[in-house]
């Protein structure tokens, strides 16, 4: 029998000094079987970089062609596509034919380093691609934050990320390897 998603409920409170946005976003979160704390995690962080009021979790992991966030306009276009992990050239190139902005955010250490330096060179052409990894030891304190019911405080200023929740704060420092034109 397959095993369904556990489902999270999160409350996320977004103070970003660097884009002026500060709202708290109630967020139910289906965390598929085959998902890690830290990716979960990773989405989270994710939602707070790019948080706005038409931002939205997808179906994430059980659907392949949406990404794990997304942000459409009034008239249902797709603004801002946010995937995790490692895409393919190819899902990348079909990602920026379907937004104006995507951002990427892979994590891993030198798993995501060394899918860097194989793709890189192939992205150069997308200007509305974006590419910020989250450091290895980063993203395993986020894993340990994970609860079923979270409150969860993400404070963004200069680029860098502190996150708070009940079991403890954890700061993030994302590293741009590519930014949007």
């Amino acid at each position: 029998m397959a095993q369904k998603a556990t489902i999270y409920k999160v409350e996320l409170s977004v103070s970003d000094m660097d884009r002026h946005y500060y709202e708290t976003h109630k967020l139910t979160v289906a965390k598929h079987p085959s998902e890690t704390d830290e990716r979960l995690m990773v989405r989270l962080v994710a939602f707070a970089l790019n948080a706005h009021e038409h931002l939205e979790m997808t179906k994430g992991l059980s659907t392949d062609d949406e990404p794990d966030i997304w942000q459409k306009s009034l008239s249902g276009e797709l603004d801002v596509w946010v995937a995790l992990g490692l895409p393919s050239e190819k899902v990348m190139r079909q990602s920026c034919s379907k937004a104006g902005k995507v951002v990427i955010y892979p994590y891993g250490g030198r798993t995501a380093e060394m899918w860097w330096d194989k793709v890189k060179n192939s992205t150069t052409r997308f200007d509305n691609l974006q590419v910020v990894c989250f450091p290895e030891a980063d993203t395993a304190a986020l894993a340990k934050l994970a609860s079923r019911a979270m409150k969860i405080q993400v404070n963004i200023q200069d680029g860098q990320v502190m996150v708070s929740a009940d079991e403890g704060i954890v700061y993030v420092t994302p590293i741009e390897w590519k930014g949007a034109a």
